[in-house]
């Protein structure tokens, strides 16, 4: 049995594989040893999603943050980041932060970080709360009609343009 100390590149994602020369089976007839391969497997993370460099994860955020506006503290690869939610941000936002995600093994810079908003609506109300949004209700009209199909940005373009 023997030790060998491997450089993993910070970035690197499941199936790569590392080269280390002359650390494989002899040589055949006292021929040269050949090269030991390493192939890594990387521990998912608990709460990001990695897609290539960039890193994706769902935020959860209240009624009141969506509608007035927070500045959030997220989990980030080096820490605590900050993230500005405007107001009036509906469930399914995503916020990305530049520059912020994982670093590309070969070279070019690091990933993004994205944070996908997911509006919480309370399950139970105290009486007060209740109350609240009673009120709250009674000011905000919504026609609850389905959504027209056909309506994303590329469709649009796509009547245009014939």
């Amino acid at each position: 049995d023997k030790t060998i100390d491997l450089r993993i590149p910070a970035g690197v994602d499941s199936g790569t594989r590392l080269r280390v020369p002359g650390e494989g089976e002899a040589g055949a007839n006292g021929g040269p040893s050949g090269d030991l391969y390493v192939v890594l497997d990387v521990k998912e993370h608990p709460f990001f999603e990695r897609r290539g460099a960039d890193l994706y994860c769902t935020i959860p955020v209240s009624i009141a943050q969506a509608a007035l506006g927070a500045d959030l503290p997220v989990p980030g690869l080096g820490g605590e980041e900050r993230l500005k939610i405007p107001e009036g941000t509906q469930s399914g936002a995503v916020f990305r932060i530049k520059g912020h995600g994982l670093p590309d093994p070969r070279g070019g810079g690091k990933g993004d970080l994205y944070y996908h908003v997911r509006v919480l609506t309370p399950s139970k109300l105290t009486r007060e709360q209740r109350k609240l949004m009673e009120q709250l209700g009674a000011t905000l009209k919504v026609e609850n009609k389905p959504a027209e199909r056909g309506s994303s940005f590329f469709d649009k373009v796509k009547d245009i343009f014939g």
